[in-house]
């Protein structure tokens, strides 16, 4: 082993001595690197091989490419990068592919492979790290568009491209992203032809002899992979995903209409079909003998018209299609053009009105869901249209009793509405829902008790809440009870709290912390009270925490009695 190690040092000798010899590193720096590589040489030809060895390697010369890279600049000197630069660079990729070989496995190790490729200009070498990579790992889709990705855009080889595509095809022949991919390979490889094209007729150069075919300049490579992809993956998404992407490039107006007309044709039954439909209604622009607006009312009435042609779509699409991810598409986009923002006070009135409409309508079919329902009555009441958000919290309540987010919506309507019937609403809530998700509930009764109601009826609640609430959950209502104890009425009450729950597990760090800290805020610390409550809670979690231990050390450490004691 040591005869090949000094042979890989020797190797490197005519590069060192340039590097020396332009001034770009001194004698004593060589050495260091000399030194450096006899470590790294030995740790990566021993008999047990480590991966973490190979990148180790890799990322120090890495490094050293890229100093040499810094002072080059520094010095303005740009020679001898063949003897230098190339040399390492060959090194390295010798060295990946003994890594690579060796943990063909590795998927992040071919990547790094890939990336120095790229960035140390080995371009000739990529191809054949990519061909040794896909040979390896062909059930990655993702990999196989990564090398047919750079053969078109870095290489500038359509051809190699889709070939790549092809294979990778072959080997997935129901990936979406493939298609999708290679659907737009295709109709960038035509673009990229018609300006050449058009480059060349403006030069007024002879185009005849050149190979311009008709059809793959419309874009024919692309339909062709459309029509095979539908054949295969019969999903609304996916055509969708090919349509947006052939509306990228103008010159494909024939073939954005034809998978339009599909789209509708195939999937009449799907939610989603009739939202994109609805939504290009805003694309469309002011027929072409129409005056383009040019005030900002002019502007908000053209705005509104296009928003009311998604709207009759929409109402289309839900007689079609009554279905709740018909309603649901709908009001999503009530939602979110009302929450563009505009200045123009007639379409803020406008989309509110619309959105209210969808909410109601869905609401009288039964196909509302629940988040649906919390959207519309958090819209009326930033509206303060109290009455009509009970009106829907009560609906809301009623078809989904077992939901913990809808009883919280009414009881918030009822708070705001200043009912005297809050506090039965939270007894009925609890009889309705299981006790394992009620926390958040038995936190909003003690909240509201604490503004609304007597010291006496929140102390009621909370003893109420501590028997319901059982385990892991219980801890945030004694953290809480505690809290409150203190905030209402002082360290004394505090204290009888924290008495009355010492043995009423599980518990929390923090509540031991609270009450040794409302402890030191009194102008009478009593050090016996803050022995008594760090050692029960070293016996609840002394095991586990050691800051509790330290604490306690420096409370008596500065407890005056011991300084005294101490001198």
């Amino acid at each position: 082993m040591a005869e090949i190690i000094q042979e890989r040092i020797e190797d490197r000798l005519p590069e060192l001595e340039q590097l020396e010899r332009i001034g770009l590193f001194s004698r004593a720096e060589i050495k260091a690197i000399i030194k450096k590589a006899s470590d790294l040489e030995y740790r990566i030809q021993r008999r047990a091989l480590f991966k973490e060895d190979f990148i180790n390697y890799v990322q120090y010369e890495i490094n050293l490419l890229e100093l040499i890279q810094r002072r080059r600049a520094r010095i303005g000197y740009s020679f001898k990068k063949d003897e230098i630069e190339n040399s390492i660079v060959h090194r390295v990729q010798g060295v990946f592919r003994r890594a690579s070989a060796k943990w063909k496995d590795d998927v992040q190790l071919w990547l790094s492979y890939v990336v120095f490729c790229k960035k140390w200009a080995a371009k000739a070498q990529l191809s054949k790290v990519f061909s040794a990579m896909l040979a390896i790992h062909s059930n990655k889709p993702a990999l196989w568009i990564m090398a047919a990705k750079w053969e078109m855009e870095d290489r500038l080889s359509s051809e190699s491209a889709r070939q790549l595509f092809l294979r990778a095809l072959r080997f997935h022949p129901e990936c979406p992203k493939l298609y999708q991919e290679y659907f737009r390979m295709e109709l960038m490889h035509a673009e990229k032809l018609r300006k050449e094209k058009q480059e060349f007729e403006k030069a007024k150069m002879d185009v005849g002899a050149l190979d311009y075919p008709e059809e793959i300049l419309k874009g024919e490579l692309a339909r062709i992979i459309y029509k095979n992809s539908l054949s295969i993956i019969k999903d609304a998404e996916f055509h969708v995903s090919l349509l947006s992407i052939a509306q990228l490039f103008d010159f494909a107006k024939d073939l954005q209409k034809e998978i339009y007309d599909d789209l509708q044709a195939l999937h009449t039954d799907d939610p989603l079909t009739w939202d994109y439909v609805a939504r290009r209604e805003l694309e469309i622009e002011s027929q072409s003998g129409e005056e383009q607006p040019t005030t900002k009312q002019a502007k908000a009435v053209e705005v509104c018209r296009k928003e009311e042609r998604c709207c009759a779509v929409y109402e289309e699409a839900v007689k079609t299609l009554p279905t709740e991810a018909m309603w649901k598409c709908y009001i999503n986009f009530c939602l979110e053009r009302f929450a563009k923002k505009t200045n123009s006070q007639f379409l803020r009135e406008k989309r509110l009105e619309r959105t209210m409409i969808a909410f109601r309508k869905a609401h009288e079919l039964k196909l509302l869901l629940e988040f649906q329902y919390k959207q519309w009555i958090e819209l009326l009441l930033h509206h303060d249209f109290i009455k009509e958000a009970l009106e829907v919290v009560v609906a809301g309540t009623e078809l989904f009793r077992d939901s913990v987010t809808m009883w919280q919506m009414k009881l918030q309507v009822l708070i705001d509405s200043k009912s005297p019937d809050v506090a039965a609403l939270f007894e009925e809530a609890f009889v309705h829902l299981k006790p394992q998700v009620c926390l958040p509930l038995w936190i909003s009764w003690a909240e509201w008790s604490e503004g609304a109601q007597s010291q006496e009826d929140t102390e009621a609640v909370f003893k109420k809440a501590i028997l319901a609430v059982r385990g892991s959950d219980s801890v945030t209502l004694k953290n809480k009870y505690l809290d409150w104890a203190y905030r209402s009425a002082g360290y004394k009450k505090a204290r009888a709290v924290f008495k009355s729950l010492q043995e009423s597990r599980p518990f929390s760090v923090d509540f031991f912390r609270k009450i040794i800290q409302f402890e030191k805020e009194q102008e009478s610390c009593k050090m016996a009270n803050l022995r008594e409550y760090y050692e029960r809670a070293l016996r609840e979690f002394g095991s586990v925490d050691s800051d509790l231990w330290m604490d306690y050390i420096k409370e008596e450490l500065n407890h005056p009695l011991v300084h005294s004691c101490i001198f």
